[in-house]
């Protein structure tokens, strides 16, 4: 199953915590924009968008897809091409809502991703039946030590969070980006 066209992933930049627990926005990581587009392209995200109210992480971000789309890099490896074609550069949220509501389709739903538990949480299964239906969807993924509680609490729904052994849970929001896609969208094709 391959995402439907309604389908978008956000990576958001502020407001996140650091370690120390103030809120900042963080710096954009060249391997974020390769490694989850990537994912994204693999099952089929409709766009990936990099949310930063920074210019000059804005002006980074466009730098390195111009030149994996259109420069040297394209020509060099199209299939990393293809990925980074799907990342689009916004200020906020509200612009990338606002982008695909024009877009067609409507406002999308909001579902955030968070490391911790919430009573709310709705499941990986659950996720999958709402997405089918014809509303997009908008998942979010925070950087830094994660989203703030406010930011969180505006979302339409909290996924689970993935849950690895012996309590020890700090995955690269790459890696978490990629697990979740494939529990939404991927296929054993082991029992096939």
């Amino acid at each position: 199953m391959t995402a439907p066209d309604h389908f978008y992933l956000a990576l958001i930049h502020h407001p996140v915590y650091d370690k120390n627990g103030a809120v900042i926005a963080s710096a954009v990581s060249n391997l974020d924009l390769h490694d989850i587009s990537r994912a994204a392209k693999t099952y089929g995200v409709k766009a990936f968008y990099v949310v930063t109210p920074l210019e000059d992480q804005r002006i980074l971000v466009e730098r390195i897809v111009s030149h994996w789309t259109e420069g040297a890099g394209g020509d060099y490896n199209p299939d990393r091409r293809e990925a980074l074609e799907l990342i689009r550069v916004a200020v906020s949220l509200e612009d990338v809502r606002d982008e695909i509501a024009r877009n067609g389709g409507g406002v999308p739903a909001t579902v955030v991703t968070d490391a911790k538990p919430h009573p709310s949480s709705i499941s990986y299964a659950a996720m999958r039946k709402m997405i089918k239906g014809e509303r997009p969807f908008l998942l979010l993924f925070g950087t830094g030590w994660g989203m703030t509680p406010e930011y969180i609490d505006q979302a339409d729904h909290i996924l689970a969070p993935i849950m690895g052994q012996d309590g020890y849970n700090h995955l690269s929001v790459r890696s978490a980006a990629a697990i979740i896609l494939d529990r939404l969208f991927g296929e054993d094709r082991l029992d096939a």
